[in-house]
C-alpha cells in the first residue's frame, strides 16, 4: 500500500477516530474527576465508612471494562453515553483512591498551624489539605487518563467510533496494517496526555513541595 493510497483510503477516517477517541477521554476523565475528588473529600470526613468502602472500590477496579459496557448497553443502548458512564466510572477509581491518600497523609502539623489560624474545617480542607495533597491527586488523575485512552478502544464493540474500529476491524480480517493504525495513534496519544498531565502537575504543585527538574 503506498502512502497516498492509505491516505486517500484512511486519513479522514482515522482523524475523525482520533476525535471521538480524545472526546471519550476527556468526558469521561473529567467526569470521573469531580465525582472522584467529591467523594474522597467525604470519605476523609467519614473514616468508619470509607474502610468498607475503599476496599470495596478496589475489587469493583479489577472487573473488565467489556463487562461495565456490556451491561450498561444492555439497559441503556448502542449510543455514545454507553460508552461514556462505563469509562467515567473506570477513571473514578485512581483518582478516588489518590485524593483519599493525598489528604489522609497530610501531616497533623499543618492542620494544627491551619486551626490555630482560626481556620474552618472546610478552610482547612481548600487551603490546605487539597493543595497538600494535589501531587497524589494529579497522579491519579494522569493514570486515569492513560487507562481510559486504552479502555475507550471498547468503544467499537458497540459500533460507538474511537480507534478500536481500525483494531478490531484489523484484528477481524487478520489486517497488521489496520491494527497498527489503530494502535499506534493511541499510544502516541496516552504518551501526550501523560505528558500534559505531568507539566500541569508541576503547575499545579505548591512551590515548596515542586521537585527541581
Amino acid at each position: 500500500m503506498t502512502f497516498q493510497h492509505f491516505w486517500d483510503t484512511y486519513a479522514l477516517m482515522l482523524g475523525k477516530a482520533i476525535l471521538t477517541h480524545l472526546g471519550y477521554v476527556f468526558v469521561a476523565v473529567s467526569c470521573g474527576t469531580v465525582v472522584a475528588i467529591i467523594l474522597g473529600v467525604l470519605l476523609t470526613r467519614l473514616p468508619k465508612m470509607s474502610k468498607f468502602i475503599m476496599p470495596v472500590l478496589s475489587v469493583f477496579q479489577t472487573i473488565p471494562g467489556i463487562v461495565f459496557i456490556g451491561i450498561l448497553f444492555i439497559y441503556i443502548g448502542m449510543v455514545p453515553k454507553t460508552v461514556l458512564i462505563a469509562l467515567s466510572i473506570y477513571a473514578v477509581f485512581p483518582v478516588l483512591k489518590n485524593t483519599y491518600a493525598g489528604i489522609i497523609n497530610v501531616e497533623d502539623k499543618y492542620r494544627e498551624a491551619a486551626r490555630g489560624c482560626g481556620m474552618s474545617s472546610w478552610q482547612i480542607m481548600f487551603r490546605v489539605e487539597l493543595p497538600l495533597a494535589m501531587p497524589t491527586i494529579m497522579t491519579g488523575i494522569r493514570m486515569a487518563t492513560v487507562y481510559t485512552v486504552s479502555w475507550a478502544v471498547l468503544a467499537a464493540m458497540i459500533g460507538q467510533g474511537g480507534l478500536g474500529e481500525f483494531i478490531y476491524r484489523g484484528l477481524g480480517t487478520n489486517n497488521n496494517t489496520l491494527i497498527i493504525i489503530g494502535a499506534i495513534p493511541a499510544a502516541i496519544m496516552a504518551v501526550l496526555l501523560g505528558h500534559g498531565i505531568d507539566r500541569l502537575q508541576k503547575a499545579v504543585t505548591p512551590r515548596g513541595m515542586r521537585k527541581e527538574d
